[in-house]
């Protein structure tokens, strides 16, 4: 009986070391070969096109075209495209964003050594696969109140080092509504004070800076 074909990866990471990494793990899986790899989000669509792989291997962080984009962009040319999406942040908003999009499996880089295997052949068998602790976030932020984007607004403004009164002006609202915006998010994202509450929405995705 003829053994069944490797699954092909893409490996997408604008970072050569990580790149060679995670081509060295792909080479040494019996049951896995490597069919390209790309440096940004561009090259990611580029090379999906060209090589149909089974899997894609996909870096959220990353110039020219960022990993959420390159995602919406694979999978707009093919919707049965499979991948994993690799990233240093925890952040549950940004995992949902990628789930949405598409992406079957969600993985921390710092993880990689212990779940990646079974991530790929999850993913390749039609399954999803997302690590354990990006789970308990993604499960904890969907049973929660949801920040709005008026509050992003008035969060990231704030984080620009606006004081309230500024960002009252800037979005052409009362300063009470700024306070009101304000109080909400501390609520929400369960912050001591707006320094507080910036720092979690950096880490949960919710704010880019």
């Amino acid at each position: 009986m003829a053994s069944p074909a490797p699954i092909r990866v893409l490996i997408v990471d604008d970072h050569a070391l990580l790149r060679d990494g995670l081509a060295g793990y792909v080479g040494r899986q019996d049951d896995m070969v490597v069919a390209g790899e790309a440096r940004d989000g561009r090259e990611a669509i580029d090379l999906h096109r060209a090589l149909r792989p089974d899997v894609t291997l996909l870096d959220l962080q990353m110039p020219v075209l960022g990993g959420l984009e390159a995602l919406a962009g694979i999978r707009a040319e093919t919707p049965q495209a499979r991948v994993v999406v690799l990233t240093t942040f925890d952040g549950d908003v940004q995992a949902l964003r990628a789930l949405k999009l598409g992406a079957q499996g969600y993985l921390l880089k710092s993880g990689l050594h212990e779940h990646l295997g079974d991530a790929i052949r999850t993913v390749h068998a039609g399954g999803r696969h997302l690590q354990p602790e990006v789970a308990a976030a993604v499960a904890i932020a969907a049973a929660g109140d949801r920040v709005t984007d008026r509050e992003a607004e008035v969060l990231r403004l704030a984080a620009e080092g606006n004081a309230n009164k500024q960002i009252a002006y800037l979005l052409g609202v009362g300063e009470e509504t700024v306070k009101s915006h304000m109080r909400s998010l501390l609520e929400k994202l369960g912050a001591r004070d707006r320094s507080h509450a910036i720092t979690i929405a950096l880490r949960r995705g919710i704010l880019e800076l």
